[in-house]
């Protein structure tokens, strides 16, 4: 293929194939889109999710892991069910978008470097991830494999403030699951930004999920999930029969 520049604006002679294309989200209002980096997630940051999920919140702290950028999909999708698995999962998550990065980023400066906000859905593959934490092996598979994010449109910062009683909650099939309001979050957005920071360095790019609340439960083929944070647009999504 002949030369392209690359991100850095450097001149390449050819690729040995062509490049995978750019993961981009939808913008509220907008023509433009957000190009993602990373996506970075936590796990344990509601106190109800984790003894849900049989921890003690005082005892086990919030933890981080990532998914691949191209695990993500947009609002309105068909997600494959994965393979693999026979305990798929529904999380809804507050997703942190943002456009200023850096290292040790202190919370009283960290919404200044949030460019929006999203309704997410982290699915997991329950059943791999028991295992993996009963032998003590990493969540990847679990967590990160195809269409494992989903992600509504990206509300400006500015159009919804910082977030404090603001309802989450899912429905399955028109069935609510999963309930509950943004500050019962263990670490609030500005604390994830600068703990994460502290172990990474941030750029442009990157999407921070927040956590689930109580009522995560099992999806089948065929179920229609509707999810929602007030203030930003709705994320839905259907479970399509797996390849």
């Amino acid at each position: 293929m002949a030369g392209q520049p690359d991100e850095s604006g450097l001149m390449y002679t050819s690729y040995v194939f062509a490049p995978p294309p750019r993961i981009t989200v939808a913008v509220r209002d907008s023509a433009d889109r957000f190009p993602v980096r990373r996506i970075y997630c936590i796990g344990r940051n509601y106190a109800d999710h984790v003894r849900e999920m049989g921890g003690d919140p005082v005892r086990d702290p919030p933890i981080f892991f990532s998914k691949p950028a191209d695990a993500l999909v947009a609002e309105g999708s068909a997600v494959p069910y994965p393979p693999q698995t026979a305990d798929l999962h529904h999380e809804v998550e507050l997703v942190v978008a943002l456009h200023r990065g850096g290292a040790d980023i202190a919370a009283d400066q960290a919404l200044h470097h949030v460019f929006g906000y999203a309704v997410g859905n982290d699915l997991t593959r329950r059943d791999l991830q028991h295992a993996a934490r009963k032998s003590g092996q990493p969540w990847d598979m679990a967590k990160g494999f195809d269409a494992s994010a989903q992600m509504s449109r990206i509300t400006p910062a500015e159009r919804f403030p910082q977030p404090s009683a603001a309802s989450i909650w899912l429905a399955v099939n028109g069935e609510e699951r999963q309930r509950s309001t943004l500050d019962q979050m263990i670490w609030s957005v500005p604390d994830l930004i600068a703990t994460l920071s502290g172990l990474v360095t941030l750029s442009p790019g990157d999407l921070i999920f927040t956590g689930t609340p109580h009522g995560v439960g099992p999806l089948l083929p065929g179920d229609v999930v509707t999810a929602g944070i007030e203030g930003l647009d709705p994320l839905e999504f259907r479970i399509a029969p797996g390849s």
